[in-house]
């Protein structure tokens, strides 16, 4: 019985040199030291987000923490300030945590996802609307001018919180949209 002829070692180095390689988009190789180039530059970019990434974690812990410790101690006073400060810092916390799942969704994906950012820029518009909501009534109520102007970034952040919402929706649309083709 005649069994078939062995692969050529040459026809595996010509399949080798079509690929495109490492995304570079060409059906040309990359030279060995770009390819080692890109790797060490990968690594030490997977180390910055690594570090970054456990700082955001460690501040998330140490806040929460903190709000945990202002609230046991202020627990007997009476008033607003005592859960203003606590929800300030729970608040502080989700967009620590928003920030942590963007560094991690960037590091698996290897591109920058927007959607994590967007939300936490809501995050930090809800917590600035609570703080100067608060602080409006307290203090600038009994000041004409004062209150205005915080009428005023009351209603530019609530604008802000609807363009970061319709941002979002956009992208979830785009994102449910088949991949766009390049016709040739």
């Amino acid at each position: 019985m005649p069994t078939a002829p062995p692969a050529k070692p040459q026809a595996k180095k010509q399949a080798e040199k079509t690929e495109p390689d490492e995304g570079n988009g060409t059906d040309q190789p990359l030279p060995p030291a770009v390819r080692l180039g890109n790797r060490l530059l990968g690594t030490v970019e997977d180390v910055i987000y690594v570090s970054i990434a456990a700082l955001l974690a460690i501040g998330a812990i140490i806040v929460t923490i903190r709000s945990a410790i202002v609230l046991w101690d202020r627990s007997t006073r009476s008033g607003d300030d005592v859960m203003l400060d606590v929800l300030d810092s729970l608040l502080l916390v989700f967009i620590f945590v928003e920030l942590l799942y963007a560094v991690r969704t960037t590091l698996a994906e290897r591109q920058i996802v927007a959607e994590p950012f967007l939300i936490a820029g809501i995050l930090a518009s809800i917590k600035e609307i609570l703080l100067l909501s608060v602080k409006a009534a307290n203090e600038y109520l009994p000041k004409g001018p004062e209150f205005a102007r915080a009428m005023v970034e009351l209603g530019l952040l609530g604008a802000l919180i609807l363009l970061l919402s319709v941002a979002i929706v956009l992208l979830r649309v785009k994102e449910k949209q088949p991949a766009e083709t390049t016709g040739g």
